[in-house]
């Protein structure tokens, strides 16, 4: 029997990557509603205007900048420099003190993927957002974008750390190898961002949901018994709660790890956990440039999705 959320998931995935059917769907005014419920907005005005928001509220934020597929040194420098005045105005408004609003970034969308020097390329413009952020009194994470990124995002992460040790890296818990890596990263002062990750293939990822979370939590509990900062992004209440008691059997203190969520997603469980003393982070994308992000968040949760659609078309 075909699984019909699986069936829904694969489907928008494959739309994610037709340009068609992005000229199609930007054209929808439905899919407006949606955008404005899980992306902040265009600018990064719109972007730093919710991350205060957030703020304001106890919550954390991790702005993202939404950047179309890199072709040439330009796309990538466009990318960077985005990121520079983005830091510059948090550092202005007040919002990137004792890392209350960093910035996540990918490396593909620096140039990584460029046929020459692009690991290079890629290098010295997170580099230079490092150097930035580390102006601004704040923080940077580096996304891992699938399997085949890890062990080139890992070696960047390396490089960057030797000037800035406060650069996060990201893991994918569904991968096979994620559990010797958090071992291999658990170490004093190490930011690690631990993703559920998904679609890559059954010889190097777990493809069973159950097993996924078994995997998780088997990750997550070497983060927090080690010696690094946690960064547990999850909207699963069943793993929350398992981090919670591993923290408590750890003796971990409320500062020295965090919950991550995406914007849109179980606001009212983002702001119950802030409430509740920890330290929440909300993932805050932005960028005109949404289509392919907006995609991939609605094939993670098909059956909301597609029901959240049905009646937003209806009213």
């Amino acid at each position: 029997m075909i699984d019909p959320s699986a069936a829904v998931r694969q489907g928008l995935l494959a739309l994610s990557r037709s340009d068609s059917a992005r000229r199609v769907v930007e054209r929808v005014p439905v899919s407006r509603s949606v955008v404005r419920r899980l992306v902040a907005g265009d600018t990064a005005e719109d972007g730093i205007g919710v991350a205060a928001d957030l703020v304001a509220d106890g919550l954390l934020a991790s702005l993202v900048f939404l950047s179309e597929d890199v072709r040439d040194v330009a796309q990538a420098t466009h990318t960077r420099d985005e990121y520079l005045s983005m830091l510059r105005e948090l550092h202005e408004c007040g919002l990137s003190a004792d890392g209350a609003a960093e910035v996540s970034i990918k490396l593909s969308a620096l140039g990584r993927e460029l046929p020459e020097d692009g690991a290079k390329i890629a290098l010295d413009n997170a580099r230079q957002i490092c150097e930035a952020a580390a102006r601004a009194e704040t923080t940077v994470t580096v996304a891992t974008e699938d399997h085949t990124t890890v062990d080139s995002t890992l070696s960047i992460v390396r490089d960057l750390r030797a000037d800035f040790p406060w650069v996060g890296a990201v893991l994918l818990a569904d991968l096979r190898r994620t559990e010797a890596d958090c071992r291999d990263l658990a170490t004093e002062g190490s930011r690690v961002r631990l993703c559920k990750g998904g679609g890559s293939t059954q010889a190097v990822a777990y493809q069973d949901e159950h097993e996924v979370d078994l995997s998780y939590v088997r990750c997550a509990k070497v983060l927090l018994a080690g010696k690094g900062y946690p960064m547990i992004a999850t909207h699963d209440p069943a793993i929350i709660d398992i981090t919670r008691s591993l923290a408590d059997k750890e003796l971990r203190a409320p500062d020295s790890f965090e919950f991550q969520m995406f914007f849109g997603v179980r606001a009212d469980e983002q702001s119950r956990l802030a409430q509740a003393g920890h330290r929440m982070r909300v993932y805050l994308p932005y960028g005109s440039q949404w289509y392919p992000y907006v995609m991939h968040r609605l094939a993670e949760h098909p059956t909301g999705a597609v029901s959240g659609l049905r009646k937003n078309t209806r009213g």
